[in-house]
Order: structure tokens, then sequence, then C-alpha cells
């Protein structure tokens, strides 16, 4: 029997000090002042057992652990749990959406 899609996108709000990153401002050229910060990922696990990988720095994302502050489900929620291909397309097209709207997003 097949396993049930069990795949999930999430996002994570993050410390306003990540804008003192120069890597991060060149991916951000279009970032509005004022709006959040973000990282954007996909996991096969909870998103909140995956956010206390990253910031016990397990297959993290450096953003995530230095400046990591808390899920934000209200911005994925509504898309989860989904297949594995499904959840990797989404995770760019959330990132790409959020963006779009001034975010400051760092992508996994």
């Amino acid at each position: 029997m097949p396993r049930a899609p069990h795949y999930h996108v999430y996002v994570i709000e993050l410390d306003d000090r990540v804008w003192n990153s120069a890597k991060f401002r060149r991916c951000n050229p279009e970032y509005v002042m004022g709006k959040p910060f973000v990282y954007v990922g996909m996991t096969g696990l909870d998103p909140d057992t995956r956010f206390d990988k990253h910031k016990a720095g397990i297959q993290a994302n450096k953003f995530v652990t230095d400046y990591g502050l808390r899920l934000l489900p209200a911005l994925y929620e509504k898309h989860n749990p989904m297949p594995y291909q499904a959840a990797k397309e989404m995770e760019v097209e959330l990132a790409i959406a959020l963006q779009a709207k001034g975010f400051g997003v760092w992508q996994g």
C-alpha cells in the first residue's frame, strides 16, 4: 500500500539581524523595508521537528541556526501535507511568491 503524502513546506521567521549579511541582501534586491525576513524549506518531517533540527545545527541552514525565531504556519499550513515532488515545487513557488510581496527570503 502506498504511503500517504507526508512532505511539508514550512516558513521560518528570521531575526532582522539577518539583513546584516551581504549574501542575504544580494539575494533580496527587491526587499521592502519592514516586511518579514523568512526561510522557506521542505521536509518529510513535521515542521516543528525540522525547525528544532535547524536550531540544533542538524542538517541546518546557517541563517536558520543563527537567526531563526519561529515557524509561521499561517504562510504554509494550507499546503500540507503533499507528495515529495509537489513539496519540492511548492518550496520554490512559495519562496518566489513571498519575495514578490517584498519579503526577505532565503530558500533551502
